[in-house]
Protein backbone atom coordinates (compact mmCIF):
# COMPACT_ATOMS: atom_id res chain seq x y z
CA UNK A 1 0.00 0.00 0.00
CA UNK A 2 3.06 2.52 0.65
CA UNK A 3 3.38 2.64 -3.07
CA UNK A 4 -0.24 3.80 -4.11
CA UNK A 5 -0.12 7.17 -6.42
CA UNK A 6 -3.76 8.10 -5.47
CA UNK A 7 -4.49 7.38 -2.03
CA UNK A 8 -8.34 5.50 -1.43
CA UNK A 9 -8.62 7.66 1.93
CA UNK A 10 -6.86 10.64 3.11
CA UNK A 11 -6.83 11.64 6.61
CA UNK A 12 -6.58 15.57 7.19
CA UNK A 13 -5.15 15.69 10.90
CA UNK A 14 -3.28 15.44 14.05
CA UNK A 15 -0.46 13.20 15.17
CA UNK A 16 0.24 12.89 18.76
CA UNK A 17 2.43 10.89 21.05
CA UNK A 18 -0.40 9.48 24.13
CA UNK A 19 1.30 9.58 27.50
CA UNK A 20 -0.97 7.18 29.49
CA UNK A 21 -1.66 6.82 33.14
CA UNK A 22 -4.26 4.36 34.34
CA UNK A 23 -5.68 4.89 37.73
CA UNK A 24 -8.41 3.11 40.05
CA UNK A 25 -10.55 5.88 39.03
CA UNK A 26 -10.20 9.58 37.67
CA UNK A 27 -9.42 12.30 39.92
CA UNK A 28 -11.88 15.21 41.16
CA UNK A 29 -10.28 18.36 40.49
CA UNK A 30 -7.83 19.29 42.89
CA UNK A 31 -7.29 15.57 43.89
CA UNK A 32 -3.95 13.40 43.75
CA UNK A 33 -4.02 9.86 43.09
CA UNK A 34 -1.71 7.09 42.87
CA UNK A 35 -1.78 5.44 39.71
CA UNK A 36 -0.17 2.66 37.47
CA UNK A 37 2.85 2.48 35.59
CA UNK A 38 3.52 5.30 32.82
CA UNK A 39 2.81 3.64 29.23
CA UNK A 40 3.52 5.26 25.67
CA UNK A 41 1.57 5.10 22.96
CA UNK A 42 1.38 6.38 19.11
CA UNK A 43 -1.61 8.55 19.13
CA UNK A 44 -3.47 11.91 17.88
CA UNK A 45 -6.34 11.46 16.44
CA UNK A 46 -6.02 12.13 12.45
CA UNK A 47 -2.54 9.29 13.21
CA UNK A 48 -5.27 6.83 14.97
CA UNK A 49 -7.88 6.99 12.16
CA UNK A 50 -5.28 6.65 9.35
CA UNK A 51 -4.15 3.35 11.13
CA UNK A 52 -7.56 2.08 11.76
CA UNK A 53 -8.19 2.91 7.65
CA UNK A 54 -5.41 1.12 6.45
CA UNK A 55 -5.81 -2.11 8.95
CA UNK A 56 -9.35 -1.89 7.62
CA UNK A 57 -7.87 -2.63 4.17
CA UNK A 58 -7.46 1.30 2.18
CA UNK A 59 -4.83 2.66 0.60
CA UNK A 60 -4.46 5.74 2.98
CA UNK A 61 -2.56 9.24 2.90
CA UNK A 62 -2.19 11.48 5.87
CA UNK A 63 -1.91 15.25 5.92
CA UNK A 64 -0.47 16.83 8.89
CA UNK A 65 2.53 18.75 10.41
CA UNK A 66 5.12 17.44 13.32
CA UNK A 67 8.40 18.64 15.42
CA UNK A 68 11.77 18.08 14.31
CA UNK A 69 12.48 15.51 17.31
CA UNK A 70 12.48 12.43 18.88
CA UNK A 71 8.75 11.94 18.78
CA UNK A 72 7.79 13.26 15.74
CA UNK A 73 10.29 11.02 13.87
CA UNK A 74 8.80 7.95 15.85
CA UNK A 75 5.49 9.00 14.78
CA UNK A 76 6.41 9.32 11.09
CA UNK A 77 8.46 5.61 11.10
CA UNK A 78 4.77 3.88 12.76
CA UNK A 79 2.60 5.54 10.25
CA UNK A 80 5.18 4.76 7.64
CA UNK A 81 5.39 1.26 8.81
CA UNK A 82 1.83 0.95 8.70
CA UNK A 83 2.09 1.30 4.87
CA UNK A 84 0.69 4.48 5.13
CA UNK A 85 1.81 7.62 2.93
CA UNK A 86 3.56 10.14 4.98
CA UNK A 87 4.95 12.60 1.80
CA UNK A 88 2.92 15.16 3.17
CA UNK A 89 3.26 15.13 6.68
CA UNK A 90 4.91 18.11 7.15
CA UNK A 91 8.53 18.81 9.21
CA UNK A 92 7.92 21.84 11.59
CA UNK A 93 11.59 23.44 12.63
CA UNK A 94 11.26 24.21 16.22
CA UNK A 95 7.91 23.25 17.25
CA UNK A 96 7.70 20.33 19.33
CA UNK A 97 5.43 17.47 18.01
CA UNK A 98 2.38 16.46 19.47
CA UNK A 99 1.52 15.02 22.90
CA UNK A 100 -1.39 13.94 25.10
CA UNK A 101 -1.67 13.60 28.61
CA UNK A 102 -4.50 10.44 28.98
CA UNK A 103 -5.70 9.48 31.98
CA UNK A 104 -7.57 6.08 32.52
CA UNK A 105 -10.30 4.94 35.45
CA UNK A 106 -13.33 3.44 36.70
CA UNK A 107 -14.60 -0.04 36.28
CA UNK A 108 -15.47 0.99 32.58
CA UNK A 109 -12.25 2.66 31.99
CA UNK A 110 -13.51 6.10 31.03
CA UNK A 111 -10.87 8.55 29.70
CA UNK A 112 -9.79 12.31 30.66
CA UNK A 113 -7.33 13.52 28.13
CA UNK A 114 -5.39 16.52 27.37
CA UNK A 115 -3.41 17.69 24.29
CA UNK A 116 -0.33 19.99 24.60
CA UNK A 117 0.02 22.87 21.84
CA UNK A 118 2.09 21.83 19.42
CA UNK A 119 3.24 21.52 15.69
CA UNK A 120 -0.28 20.28 14.99
CA UNK A 121 -1.21 23.82 15.43
CA UNK A 122 0.73 24.94 12.50
CA UNK A 123 -0.90 23.13 9.45
CA UNK A 124 -2.14 25.89 7.50
CA UNK A 125 -4.29 26.82 4.35
CA UNK A 126 -0.88 26.77 2.40
CA UNK A 127 -0.59 22.81 3.25
CA UNK A 128 -3.95 21.43 1.91
CA UNK A 129 -3.58 23.83 -1.37
CA UNK A 130 -0.09 21.74 -1.38
CA UNK A 131 -2.10 18.65 -1.65
CA UNK A 132 -5.19 19.75 -3.32
CA UNK A 133 -4.54 16.93 -6.24
CA UNK A 134 -4.49 14.33 -3.48
CA UNK A 135 -7.46 15.30 -1.88
CA UNK A 136 -9.18 15.37 -5.64
CA UNK A 137 -8.44 12.35 -6.46
CA UNK A 138 -9.19 10.30 -3.09
CA UNK A 139 -12.37 8.53 -2.35
CA UNK A 140 -13.22 9.92 0.83
CA UNK A 141 -11.68 12.75 2.81
CA UNK A 142 -11.41 12.82 6.77
CA UNK A 143 -11.08 15.58 9.13
CA UNK A 144 -10.81 16.15 12.86
CA UNK A 145 -10.44 19.20 14.91
CA UNK A 146 -7.28 19.07 16.55
CA UNK A 147 -5.91 20.96 13.65
CA UNK A 148 -6.39 24.59 12.87
CA UNK A 149 -10.10 24.79 11.79
CA UNK A 150 -8.76 26.98 8.76
CA UNK A 151 -7.17 23.82 7.78
CA UNK A 152 -10.29 21.85 7.90
CA UNK A 153 -12.42 24.69 6.11
CA UNK A 154 -9.89 24.45 3.39
CA UNK A 155 -10.08 20.32 3.03
CA UNK A 156 -13.80 20.32 2.86
CA UNK A 157 -14.04 23.12 0.33
CA UNK A 158 -11.25 21.24 -1.90
CA UNK A 159 -13.41 18.06 -1.50
CA UNK A 160 -16.85 19.18 -2.02
CA UNK A 161 -15.36 21.25 -5.10
CA UNK A 162 -14.22 17.73 -6.59
CA UNK A 163 -17.22 15.73 -5.39
CA UNK A 164 -14.91 13.91 -2.60
CA UNK A 165 -17.23 12.79 0.05
CA UNK A 166 -15.95 14.50 3.71
CA UNK A 167 -16.08 12.94 7.07
CA UNK A 168 -15.67 15.38 10.41
CA UNK A 169 -15.33 14.03 13.85
CA UNK A 170 -16.09 17.02 15.54
CA UNK A 171 -13.79 16.68 18.37
CA UNK A 172 -12.55 18.29 20.50
CA UNK A 173 -16.11 20.14 19.87
CA UNK A 174 -16.05 23.44 19.30
CA UNK A 175 -18.81 26.11 17.56
CA UNK A 176 -18.64 25.36 13.89
CA UNK A 177 -19.71 27.21 11.09
CA UNK A 178 -22.33 26.56 8.80
CA UNK A 179 -20.29 27.26 5.88
CA UNK A 180 -18.60 24.35 7.03
CA UNK A 181 -21.30 21.89 7.91
CA UNK A 182 -22.77 22.62 4.47
CA UNK A 183 -19.78 20.89 2.93
CA UNK A 184 -20.14 17.77 5.38
CA UNK A 185 -21.18 14.47 4.19
CA UNK A 186 -20.97 12.60 7.26
CA UNK A 187 -20.54 14.34 10.84
CA UNK A 188 -19.15 11.81 13.71
CA UNK A 189 -19.92 13.19 17.16
CA UNK A 190 -20.01 11.59 20.35
CA UNK A 191 -22.89 12.18 22.41
CA UNK A 192 -21.49 15.10 24.59
CA UNK A 193 -19.75 16.72 21.27
CA UNK A 194 -23.54 16.33 19.51
CA UNK A 195 -24.48 18.23 22.76
CA UNK A 196 -22.20 20.82 22.57
CA UNK A 197 -22.50 21.65 19.13
CA UNK A 198 -26.55 21.93 19.02
CA UNK A 199 -27.58 22.58 23.21
CA UNK A 200 -29.92 19.11 22.67
CA UNK A 201 -29.29 16.46 25.26
CA UNK A 202 -31.07 13.64 23.30
CA UNK A 203 -29.16 12.24 20.10
CA UNK A 204 -32.04 12.43 18.07
CA UNK A 205 -33.02 15.95 18.26
CA UNK A 206 -29.42 16.98 18.53
CA UNK A 207 -28.72 14.83 15.01
CA UNK A 208 -31.92 16.59 13.74
CA UNK A 209 -30.48 20.01 14.63
CA UNK A 210 -26.94 19.18 12.98
CA UNK A 211 -29.17 17.79 9.86
CA UNK A 212 -30.82 20.83 9.63
CA UNK A 213 -27.52 23.06 9.74
CA UNK A 214 -26.52 21.42 6.78
CA UNK A 215 -24.80 18.35 7.08
CA UNK A 216 -25.98 15.43 4.77
CA UNK A 217 -25.61 12.70 7.32
CA UNK A 218 -25.07 12.37 11.09
CA UNK A 219 -23.73 9.86 13.07
CA UNK A 220 -23.59 10.04 16.69
CA UNK A 221 -21.82 7.32 18.46
CA UNK A 222 -23.28 5.66 21.80
CA UNK A 223 -20.62 4.60 23.31
CA UNK A 224 -21.53 1.19 24.30
CA UNK A 225 -24.93 1.33 22.86
CA UNK A 226 -23.97 1.73 19.34
CA UNK A 227 -24.60 4.44 17.28
CA UNK A 228 -27.58 6.73 15.63
CA UNK A 229 -27.85 7.66 12.11
CA UNK A 230 -29.47 10.38 11.30
CA UNK A 231 -30.08 11.16 7.66
CA UNK A 232 -33.03 12.27 5.16
CA UNK A 233 -34.44 8.80 6.16
CA UNK A 234 -34.91 9.82 9.50
CA UNK A 235 -33.32 7.91 13.06
CA UNK A 236 -32.19 4.42 13.04
CA UNK A 237 -30.06 2.83 15.95
CA UNK A 238 -27.06 0.41 15.31
CA UNK A 239 -26.06 -1.69 18.60
CA UNK A 240 -22.51 -2.55 19.16
CA UNK A 241 -20.85 -5.50 20.00
CA UNK A 242 -20.93 -6.41 23.81
CA UNK A 243 -17.44 -6.63 24.72
CA UNK A 244 -15.46 -5.70 27.80
CA UNK A 245 -13.39 -2.43 27.95
CA UNK A 246 -9.82 -2.78 28.79
CA UNK A 247 -9.04 0.98 27.17
CA UNK A 248 -11.36 2.86 25.66
CA UNK A 249 -8.82 5.70 24.17
CA UNK A 250 -9.17 5.51 20.13
CA UNK A 251 -12.93 3.79 19.83
CA UNK A 252 -14.01 6.47 18.12
CA UNK A 253 -11.30 7.00 16.13
CA UNK A 254 -11.42 3.11 14.78
CA UNK A 255 -14.91 3.69 14.35
CA UNK A 256 -13.92 6.70 12.04
CA UNK A 257 -11.27 5.36 10.04
CA UNK A 258 -12.95 2.22 9.34
CA UNK A 259 -16.30 4.05 8.43
CA UNK A 260 -14.07 5.75 5.87
CA UNK A 261 -12.98 2.65 5.00
CA UNK A 262 -16.43 1.30 4.06
CA UNK A 263 -17.05 4.41 2.38
CA UNK A 264 -13.94 4.33 -0.15
CA UNK A 265 -14.77 0.17 -0.96
CA UNK A 266 -18.85 1.48 -1.76
CA UNK A 267 -20.32 -0.52 0.89
CA UNK A 268 -24.06 0.28 2.27
CA UNK A 269 -23.94 2.64 4.83
CA UNK A 270 -25.71 0.15 6.79
CA UNK A 271 -23.07 -2.76 6.15
CA UNK A 272 -20.31 0.34 6.22
CA UNK A 273 -21.67 1.20 9.79
CA UNK A 274 -22.01 -1.89 11.36
CA UNK A 275 -18.85 -3.47 10.28
CA UNK A 276 -17.19 0.05 12.17
CA UNK A 277 -18.82 -0.87 15.44
CA UNK A 278 -17.62 -4.06 15.52
CA UNK A 279 -14.26 -3.16 14.73
CA UNK A 280 -14.79 -0.60 17.13
CA UNK A 281 -15.94 -2.54 20.20
CA UNK A 282 -12.70 -5.06 19.42
CA UNK A 283 -10.54 -1.87 19.88
CA UNK A 284 -11.44 -1.24 23.50
CA UNK A 285 -10.38 -4.80 24.53
CA UNK A 286 -7.12 -3.57 23.75
CA UNK A 287 -4.43 -0.78 25.76
CA UNK A 288 -2.88 2.08 23.45
CA UNK A 289 -4.64 3.95 20.21
CA UNK A 290 -3.23 2.63 17.47
CA UNK A 291 -2.10 -0.70 18.55
CA UNK A 292 -5.33 -1.17 19.29
CA UNK A 293 -6.94 -1.41 15.98
CA UNK A 294 -7.92 -4.19 14.89
CA UNK A 295 -6.58 -5.36 11.05
CA UNK A 296 -9.79 -6.26 8.67
CA UNK A 297 -8.62 -10.11 8.71
CA UNK A 298 -9.71 -10.07 12.69
CA UNK A 299 -13.67 -9.15 11.91
CA UNK A 300 -13.92 -12.06 9.59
Amino acid sequence: MAGVTHPQVVVVGSSNTDLVLACSRLPKPGETLLGGELQRFHGGKGANQAVAAVRAGASVAFIGARGDDDFGRAAAAALKGEGIQIGHFQVRKKISSGIALILLGGSGMENMIVVARSANDALSIKDISAVRTVIQRARVIVAQLEVPLVAVIAAARTAKQAGVPFLLNPAPARPLPTTLLRMVDMLVPNEHEATLLTGEKKPERAGAKLLRSGCNQVLITLGERGAMLVDSNGVRHFPAPKVKPVDTVGAGDCLMGWLAAGIAEKLPIEKTIQRALRAASLSVTRSGAQSSMPYRKELR
